[in-house]
């Protein structure tokens, strides 16, 4: 058994791909990067899709946050629970009440979310 190329592969690269570090094909952003969202922090959001688990998903700045116990089309209050590398887990705080109203004079519009809530 041979140790000299721990780290490649037959092809002599170590299997990485895409390694320039600008993200990928689809426009996803690098993990390393600062997160639009902080744990604890609470923001307005609409919840845009449901998950294999049947939380609800919002996007923040196209990071995406899993919110337990809300539904698709839900404007709502979340507080960040955990910030990974890829996404982030939330808990519903309470419905968005500048929001609705908001809703009800415009409701042509589904943009995903924004500000923090101070």
């Amino acid at each position: 058994m041979s140790y000299g190329n721990r780290g490649s592969n037959r092809y002599g690269n170590s299997g990485r791909r895409n390694s320039y570090g600008g993200g990928d094909r689809f426009g996803n952003r690098p993990m390393g990067g600062p997160k639009p969202v902080e744990v604890g922090k609470e923001y307005d959001v609409d919840i845009s899709e449901l998950s294999r688990r049947g939380d609800g998903v919002a996007k923040i700045q196209g990071f995406i946050v899993f919110v337990r116990g809300s539904k698709v089309g839900e404007k709502v209050k979340i507080k960040v629970d955990t910030v990974g590398p890829r996404f982030a887990t939330a808990s519903v705080v309470g419905s968005s009440s500048a929001r609705s109203e908001e809703s009800k004079t415009d409701s042509g519009s589904s943009s995903s979310v924004t500000e923090p809530v101070s």
